[in-house]
C-alpha cells in the first residue's frame, strides 16, 4: 500500500532518451520543473550539488529497477521530491546490472525519504508475466497507475479469486526508438518472424465467414462513398475509382503493412476532405485532378518522413479519450449516412410510394437480420458449432436475404447500386493524370495544403490502427506503426498517379475484422475477447475480391442501395459495442441505483464520471461541427487539438480519476467476475 501511495504522488516520467546516469539526472529534473514539481531555483541547487559530488550510487533493487537519491542545500520550506523513470536504453546500477526504471528521489540533507522496503515491490510486479507487458508498453502515467491497482487487488485477492487481466505478449505501442528510420527497421523485424504463419493461419471456417461478410462490408462503403466522391466532384472521381483504390491499396496493405487486420478503403474524414480540395481547386482555377496530383506528391513525401523518423512513438499521447471521441465519430458518420439515405424519401414525401417503402423494409431488416445473427452465439438454441456459423455469417445471410427479398417484389421499382455498366473512368478521362496541366505556381503551393492531409492521414491510420492493436483484442503479433505509415505514403502517391481516392486505414471495417476474427466468452454482464485470428490472408482476398467485382458489375447492380445502407447501420452501431464513452452516456438517463460495478464507476465519484464525459461531449460536438462547416479545411488540426485537450485534463482531474477513466485496458477481474 505504501508503493500505490508512492505512485500516485510521485511524477511518472516515461521514455527519457538518456544512457548514462547524468543524462538521466538532468532531463528528469528539467521535467520536474516543466511539471511544476520543481522551482528553478531548486534545479540549479540540485545542478550545483551534483557538479561538485557527482550523481551518487544508483542503487539495483532488483526486476530491472533502481533508486538513487540526490541531495542539496534546500531553503526553508524545501521538501523531497519523487519521480519513477522509465529509460528504454538502460542504465548500470552499482552492482552493474542494467537497470530500466529509476526511482530519482531529490532531498535536502537530513530530510526523511521513502526506504528501499517501499520501492521495491514495483520490481516484483515487473517479474510477473501477467503485468510486466502492460508496464512496458504504458503509454502514460495513468496507465502505470490502473495496472498498479490491477496488480496490488490481484495479490491481495485469496488465491481461488485471483483473474490475471493483462497477460498480452506486445503492448499496443511498441518502445520508443531511437535514430533515423530505426522505428521502421523494428518494425520489419518485428513483423518477419510472423509473415508466413500470416497466410496459413487465416485457413478455416472463421476466416471464410469474414472474407463474405467484408467482401460486402468493405465494398459498400466504397461504392456509397464514391458515389458521394462522384456528386461533390462533379464526377472527376466516382465510384469504379473509389472501388479501385480500396482494391490495390488493399492488398498492397496486406501484402506490405504492419497490421494486416487494419482494413483500407476510403472514409467519411478523408472523403470530406477531398471535396474541400475540390472546392479550394475551383476557387483558385486548378484542375482538380492534377491539383490533387501536387498535393498528394507532398503529402506521400511527407507521410514517408514521418515513418522515417519515427513519429509513431507519439502515438504514446494518444489515449482512450481521443480513440473514443474518435470512434464515435466515425460511426456517426456511418449511422447518419445510412438514416439519411434510409429515412430521406420515406419523410420527404406526402404519400411514400411502394419502392420507397419497400426499401425501408429491406434496409430495416438487413440491420435486424444481421444484428439478431450477431447476438445467437449467446441464445441456448442449436449447437455451438451452428450458433457460431450464424454469427459469423449473419451480415452475409442479411444481403442475400433482403436481396432475394427485393427480387421477389422486382415489380416495384428500386435504387440499386450505381455501378457502370464497363471499367472505365467516371468521366471518361484516361487513367494517368498530367500533372503538367497544373500551373507551375501551384506546384510549391500545394505544400501547406499537404501538411494538413498529412495531418489527417497520420491521426486517421494511427488513432484507428491503435484502437485495433488495443489490450482488449488480445493480439499477439505486435504492431507496426511506422511501417503501416511508409506503405500509405506510397499509396497515397500511387493514388495521386491514377487520380484514385486516397485509402487510409478505415476505424468501422477495421473493427469489424477484428471482431469477426475473434473468439469471443460471453457472460452475465456482456463479453470479451479471448483471442483474435492474426492473419493478412482475410484481408488479401477481401480486396481481390473486391478488384474481381469490377469484372462482375451487373451482378453488383441488382443488390438495392437500401440493402447497402441498412448493412452501413449495423456496421456504425455495432462499432460502438465496447466504446466507454458510449458506455458513459448511457449513465445519463440510468437509475444511479442500477449502474453498472465498473471499475470506473465503483472508483470515481459521479460529478468527476459525468463531467468527463461531458467534456468528450463537447469535443465530438465541435468536431461534427467542423467537419460540415466553411472551415471544413481545419478539419485535421480539430482531430490533433484532441491531444492537447486530453493533457489539460491532467490540471482538472487528479491523476487517480483520470487512471480509471482513461486507461488503455479495463480492469477485467471487475468485469467478467461472473464468467466461469
Amino acid at each position: 500500500m505504501g508503493l500505490q501511495k508512492r505512485l500516485h504522488d510521485s511524477e511518472i516520467l516515461l521514455d527519457l532518451a538518456a544512457s548514462d546516469l547524468h543524462g538521466l539526472v538532468h532531463q528528469a529534473l528539467d521535467e520536474l520543473v516543466r511539471c511544476g514539481k520543481l522551482s528553478d531555483r531548486q534545479r540549479q541547487a540540485i545542478r550545483s550539488t551534483l557538479r561538485d559530488r557527482g550523481e551518487g550510487e544508483l542503487h539495483d533493487l532488483g526486476g530491472g529497477v533502481g533508486v538513487l537519491r540526490v541531495r542539496y542545500e534546500a531553503q526553508v520550506g524545501d521538501v523531497y521530491r519523487c519521480a519513477l523513470v522509465r529509460v528504454p536504453e538502460g542504465v548500470r546500477a552499482s552492482d552493474y546490472e542494467k537497470v530500466h526504471y529509476v526511482w530519482l528521489i531529490v532531498a535536502p540533507y537530513g530530510a526523511s525519504t521513502p526506504p528501499n522496503e517501499e520501492l521495491e515491490p514495483f520490481g516484483w510486479m515487473l517479474h510477473d508475466e501477467r503485468f510486466s507487458a502492460s508496464i512496458i508498453g504504458a503509454n502514460d502515467p495513468m496507465q502505470v497507475l490502473a495496472t498498479y491497482q490491477l496488480y496490488l487487488e490481484y495479490v491481495e485477492a485469496p488465491p481461488d479469486e485471483r483473474r490475471p487481466s493483462l497477460v498480452y505478449a506486445y503492448p499496443s505501442v511498441p518502445p520508443p526508438q531511437r535514430g533515423f528510420a530505426s522505428g521502421l527497421v523494428a518494425d520489419v523485424r518485428r513483423k518477419l518472424p510472423f509473415y508466413a504463419s500470416d497466410f496459413v493461419d487465416g485457413f478455416n471456417i472463421k476466416g471464410l465467414a469474414t472474407i463474405l461478410f467484408l467482401f460486402f462490408a468493405c465494398l459498400a462503403p466504397s461504392i456509397a462513398f464514391g458515389g458521394l466522391l462522384a456528386f461533390l466532384t462533379d464526377g472527376e472521381i466516382g465510384t469504379v475509382e473509389a472501388i479501385l483504390a480500396t482494391a490495390v491499396g488493399g492488398v498492397v496493405y496486406a501484402l506490405f503493412c504492419g497490421q494486416p487486420l487494419t482494413l483500407l478503403g476510403s472514409t467519411g474524414p478523408v472523403t470530406i476532405f477531398l471535396a474541400l480540395l475540390y472546392v479550394l481547386c475551383r476557387q483558385l482555377a486548378v484542375p482538380f485532378l492534377p491539383g490533387l496530383f501536387w498535393i498528394g506528391m507532398w503529402t506521400a513525401v511527407l507521410m514517408m518522413v514521418l515513418a522515417l523518423t519515427n513519429t509513431s512513438r507519439y502515438i504514446r499521447f494518444f489515449t482512450r479519450f481521443t480513440d473514443e471521441i474518435f470512434g464515435a465519430l466515425i460511426a456517426l458518420i456511418f449511422i447518419s449516412e445510412a438514416f439519411r439515405d434510409i429515412f430521406s424519401d420515406i419523410f420527404g414525401t406526402e404519400v411514400p410510394t411502394n419502392g420507397e417503402l419497400l426499401a425501408l423494409i429491406l434496409a430495416l431488416g438487413t440491420y435486424m437480420i444481421a444484428l439478431q445473427l450477431s447476438r445467437v452465439r449467446q441464445k441456448p438454441l442449436l449447437t455451438k458449432t451452428v450458433r457460431e456459423f450464424l454469427a459469423d455469417f449473419g451480415p452475409t445471410i442479411a444481403i442475400f436475404a433482403m436481396t432475394a427479398a427485393a427480387w421477389a417484389m422486382r415489380p416495384i421499382e428500386l435504387e440499386h447500386l450505381a455501378v457502370p455498366h464497363e471499367f472505365a473512368t467516371t468521366s471518361g478521362r484516361p487513367w494517368l493524370v498530367n500533372p503538367m496541366e497544373a500551373p507551375p505556381w501551384f506546384w510549391v503551393a500545394s505544400m501547406p495544403i499537404a501538411v494538413l492531409a498529412a495531418v489527417l492521414l497520420f491521426l486517421d491510420q494511427n488513432i484507428t490502427v491503435r484502437l485495433v492493436n488495443s489490450p482488449q483484442h488480445r493480439l499477439k503479433k505486435g504492431p507496426g506503426y511506422d511501417l503501416d505509415m511508409a506503405v500509405i505514403a506510397v499509396l497515397v502517391a500511387l493514388c495521386a498517379t491514377i487520380g484514385l481516392p486516397w485509402v487510409v486505414a478505415a476505424t468501422v471495417r477495421s473493427l469489424n475484422h477484428v471482431r469477426s476474427l475473434a473468439t469471443v466468452r460471453h457472460h452475465a454482464r456482456g463479453e470479451h475477447i479471448i483471442s483474435v485470428m492474426e492473419n493478412r490472408l482475410t484481408p488479401l482476398v477481401v480486396h481481390l475480391l473486391i478488384g474481381g467485382s469490377l469484372l462482375f458489375l451487373g451482378l453488383l447492380r441488382e443488390i438495392p442501395m437500401s440493402v447497402v445502407f441498412g448493412l452501413f447501420l449495423f456496421m456504425g452501431i455495432a462499432s460502438l459495442r465496447g466504446n466507454q464513452f458510449v458506455d458513459r452516456l448511457k449513465l445519463w438517463v440510468t437509475d444511479p441505483t442500477l449502474y453498472p460495478p465498473t471499475h470506473y464507476i465503483r472508483r470515481v465519484s459521479r460529478t468527476v464520471l459525468h463531467s468527463f464525459t461531458l467534456i468528450q461531449v463537447a469535443c465530438l460536438s465541435v468536431l461534427w461541427f467542423v467537419k460540415g462547416s466553411a472551415f471544413g479545411v481545419l478539419f485535421p488540426l480539430c482531430i490533433a487539438l484532441l491531444v492537447p485537450i486530453r493533457r489539460g485534463l491532467e490540471r482538472v482531474f487528479s491523476q487517480k480519476d483520470l487512471a480509471f477513466l482513461d486507461a488503455d485496458e479495463n480492469p477485467e477481474e471487475e468485469q467478467y467476475r461472473e464468467m466461469d
